[in-house]
């Protein structure tokens, strides 16, 4: 593909459009970038030959321009001096050098021409490249901005999750705990029961013999 079809297409590119339709839009306005920069470097080196052949022709036009008005002098020299003869070869090559500046300058206005196109070309893909950079950085940011949202979330569901198994653990011990609580409470009551029915029936014996004492000493009076 040419230097001046490859132009046209990447200024009448859209590429809000373009970066719809990818898959990747970071990659694709990459390569985009990357297209628009090989490309402006060979514009510019190309315009640099031609502004080059345009400044040659314009020192041509001017060194033409300068003979002819030489030659136009040494014929008006000639006439002062009755020299007719040299007069008219001296206008001969004025003639000469006045059609060697015309085609000189019709070539320099078709160089210029193609010049001026080229700043144009230049200006417009210049312009089209600093969008694309601007593209790129929002994208990045955008896609930077997306994967700290999704670290954080992350971190969020594994703190959440992390918690809630620290909670059904410290639940579970509790539970543990109370059930032990319970039992050894529910031993201790039972432990209490028999200890009171043993202390109950040591004072009932001891009832007992006071009571038969007192009934023996009431015998022997």
């Amino acid at each position: 593909m040419g230097i001046f079809s490859r132009i046209g297409e990447i200024i009448n590119a859209n590429i809000n459009t373009m970066l719809d339709k990818a898959e990747d839009p970071v990659k694709m306005v990459r390569l985009m970038i990357h297209e628009m920069e090989d490309t402006l470097m060979e514009i510019k080196s190309s315009a640099a030959e031609v502004i080059a052949d345009q400044i040659r022709l314009q020192k041509q036009v001017k060194a033409e321009e300068a003979r002819a008005e030489d030659w136009e002098m040494k014929a008006g020299l000639a006439l002062e001096k009755d020299r007719e003869d040299l007069a008219r070869e001296a206008l001969e090559q004025k003639v000469l050098c006045v059609q060697k500046k015309q085609v000189l300058e019709e070539r320099l206005k078709q160089v210029e021409e193609t010049a001026h196109n080229y700043r144009e070309d230049i200006s417009r893909l210049e312009e089209k490249l600093r969008n694309a950079i601007k593209k790129y950085q929002n994208l990045e940011e955008e896609k930077r901005r997306a994967m700290n949202r999704r670290k954080v979330e992350e971190g969020i569901y594994r703190l959440n999750t992390q918690s809630i198994d620290r909670l059904d653990g410290f639940e579970r011990r509790i539970q543990v705990m109370e059930a032990e609580t319970s039992l050894i409470n529910t031993t201790e009551s039972l432990d209490q029961k028999f200890q009171e029915l043993e202390q109950e029936g040591a004072v009932e014996a001891e009832l007992a013999k006071l009571k038969s004492k007192k009934t023996t000493k009431q015998t022997k009076k």
